[in-house]
């Protein structure tokens, strides 16, 4: 009886910890489809010399879906908001400033019940821009530390040009 009592608890454990690491797979941010048909916020280049260039530099866009660039211009962001940062290598090539290989494909999705321990939204960043390959393990040291500095703008760096 008590052999049947453990084999039940290891069961009941394995199912409850699968079900865990489903329920934290969704609470991710999802892959951005369609998002080059969003919102064109922003385009920059970060050169050699800024103090991110290390991780960003290169020549970056931001993509605001309907719902975030209501957000940009009001600076209340509702769950579903959606911004995409697009980072590309910048080349030098025959006078011109041109685009690379994409870097990394960033997400920030709003979603206050979801993301509460980061301000209501949720990170993520995809390696080359490959869905499968999720680059953020930690969220909160990652990214939203850096955004914190940006409470006031609704954690959000980019702003709605006028």
């Amino acid at each position: 009886m008590r052999k049947f009592a453990v084999l039940s608890f290891i069961a009941a454990a394995v199912i409850a910890g699968s079900w865990w690491l489903e329920a934290q797979k969704n609470s991710l941010p999802s892959y951005p489809q369609g998002y080059r048909s969003w919102h064109h916020v922003k385009s920059m280049v970060l050169e050699e010399g800024h103090p991110l260039y290390k991780d960003f530099g290169g020549i970056h866009h931001v993509y605001a879906n309907d719902a975030a660039r209501k957000g940009l211009q009001t600076g209340k962001y509702a769950d579903g908001s959606v911004l995409v940062f697009d980072l590309f290598e910048a080349r030098r090539e025959g006078g011109a400033l041109t685009e690379g290989a994409r870097k990394v494909l960033a997400v920030m999705e709003r979603n206050d019940a979801r993301f509460a321990a980061t301000g209501g939204w949720g990170f993520e960043a995809f390696a080359g821009g490959d869905e499968g390959a999720r680059l953020v393990t930690d969220a909160v040291n990652q990214c939203f530390l850096c955004h914190q500095s940006q409470e006031s703008k609704g954690y959000v760096f980019s702003a709605w040009r006028q």
